[in-house]
């Protein structure tokens, strides 16, 4: 589903992005819960702006507060994804089903406010039995440029808060 942002009169982009724009912006999130499972940070990077900015939150009802549990540029979050293999940590594989629910397009900045719900799966190592690992949203904006559009921010929101140890994996 696609809606316009509500702005006031003022310049707009030449023309109204068309649905092959927003096809793409799909794509761009799709791919990017593609590169994540297939644990292709080089892959992933790629499809991220020079000033992306990442972060993973939670709300707890105990403390009736948004907590901020991982918080990366886009060098920062390099850093953690390469390192990630030597971190002594569950290593059993995710994967992540994103469906984009609205697009909506900021013509002024020439950006698209994504949001997308997010289930994750993981699969055990030791008998291949599949769970329903987290569940939440992202909330991401899109920087348009043509064919060459980039995620310029991702935040996760998440519902599920009980991971158990070892999880370092950004969603």
């Amino acid at each position: 589903m696609t809606r316009w942002a509500k702005k006031p009169a003022g310049p707009l982009l030449e023309e109204k992005p068309t649905v092959n724009a927003t096809q793409a912006i799909h794509e761009l999130i799709y791919r990017s819960c593609l590169t994540l499972d297939e644990k292709n940070v080089k892959a992933y990077l790629d499809l991220c702006d020079p000033e992306f900015h990442y972060t993973i939150t939670a709300h707890s009802p105990e403390i009736r507060k948004e907590m901020t549990w991982l918080e990366h540029d886009k060098a920062g979050l390099q850093t953690l994804l390469t390192q990630l293999p030597r971190h002594n940590s569950d290593h059993s594989p995710l994967t992540r089903h994103a469906t984009v629910y609205t697009v909506q397009y900021d013509d002024d900045n020439k950006q698209a406010s994504v949001v997308s719900a997010l289930q994750i799966f993981r699969t055990t190592l030791d008998g291949g039995a599949t769970e329903l690992f987290a569940v939440g949203k992202y909330h991401d904006t899109v920087k348009l440029n043509g064919d060459a559009s980039k995620l310029l921010k991702r935040v996760v929101k998440l519902d599920t808060r009980m991971f158990g140890f070892g999880y370092h994996i950004p969603f």
